[in-house]
């Protein structure tokens, strides 16, 4: 395992970017990459010995944004594919944290739970010489969710947040005109989901549903997608807690057939297993560079990761 530097700005920091990463891919000069937290991504250049330059792009500068340039989108995948930049939000409902300062009010945060709009979100960018231009997306009336009301097994995850096993997107990979959203929950009686999907234009600057959407259940032994990116035919899952857990994490190959349903663990094969931290270091993003090797980002880094230059150390892996 090797480690590299991604530098970020005095603004990025300031809103804790660097240390919420959810997603990653490879672009023709650098790295785009996009946190949790904000309703930016993010591209960073390679400058010989680490990746910095960084530059920030609102995304309510390319499309409509549901709630407002403002309010966080929660991004939890980025791909990056036949000349454009895809990115997802979760999907999910939050239930309030517990604050410790607070313990009195601890049951009526647990209570509460909240819906914001610009999670659930499907954004399709152009790119001109990666330079992001007007976009598409799948949102509001028409977002995922409203496609899934009748689904027999997903419709009862819909109300519950994502760290309680509901609904949850956290990956996605576009393979052609398929787009695979990876689900961190729900997980089935140790079953993960993946949803495919194809979309089209639907004019004003909207997606839509081409046609049904398309439901794999993979035997990830009781782990959720913690994010997806494509290795020619194949996908290479990262598989990790769906719970408020911090492993075990691992990366896992799956080539897609024609057929959907289930998908036992014989046809998946496990790559790397990965190394998390205790309450720190949970790997969140996966890209696959064009060496053939992973990098890997973490959400909650521990201390260990922070560099002097304002920066924050990926893995990269050899498999």
């Amino acid at each position: 395992m090797e480690q590299v530097e991604l530098r970020f700005d005095h603004a990025s920091r300031a809103a804790r970017t660097h240390t919420n990463l959810s997603a990653i891919r490879q672009g023709s000069a650098g790295l785009w990459v996009a946190g949790d937290e904000t309703a930016t991504f993010e591209h960073l250049t390679w400058l010989g010995d680490h990746f910095g330059d960084q530059r920030t792009y609102p995304l309510a500068d390319y499309v409509d944004l549901p709630a407002g340039p403002e309010d966080e989108a929660d991004i939890e995948g980025l791909a990056r594919a036949n000349g454009y930049l895809w990115l997802v939000g979760s999907h999910s409902l939050k239930r309030k944290k517990v604050k410790s300062k607070d313990p009195d009010k601890a049951a009526d945060r647990l209570a509460t739970v909240v819906r914001e709009e610009n999670r659930f979100i499907l954004t399709r960018l152009p790119l001109h010489d990666e330079t992001p231009g007007p976009g598409t997306i799948l949102s509001g009336r028409d977002n995922l969710t409203t496609h899934l009301r009748g689904d027999r097994h997903l419709a009862p995850f819909l109300e519950l947040p994502g760290k309680d096993n509901g609904l949850d997107v956290e990956g996605i990979a576009v393979v052609s005109e398929r787009i695979y959203l990876g689900l961190r929950g729900p997980v089935l009686r140790g079953w993960a989901v993946l949803l495919e999907l194809r979309l089209e234009e639907a004019g004003r600057s909207r997606l839509r549903l081409r046609e049904p959407y398309r439901k794999h259940f993979l035997n990830l032994g009781g782990l959720g997608v913690r994010d997806l990116c494509p290795d020619g035919d194949s996908l290479l899952i990262l598989a990790g807690p769906t719970m408020d857990l911090d492993g075990p994490v691992r990366v896992v190959r799956w080539r897609p057939g024609t057929r959907q349903g289930v998908v036992p663990e014989g046809e998946l094969e496990t790559v790397i297993e990965l190394p998390h931290g205790v309450k720190c270091d949970h790997p969140e993003g996966l890209a696959l560079l064009a060496d053939g090797r992973l990098m890997v980002v973490y959400d909650s880094p521990s201390p260990a990761r922070f560099t002097p230059a304002g920066g924050v150390l990926a893995d990269v892996f050899t498999v």
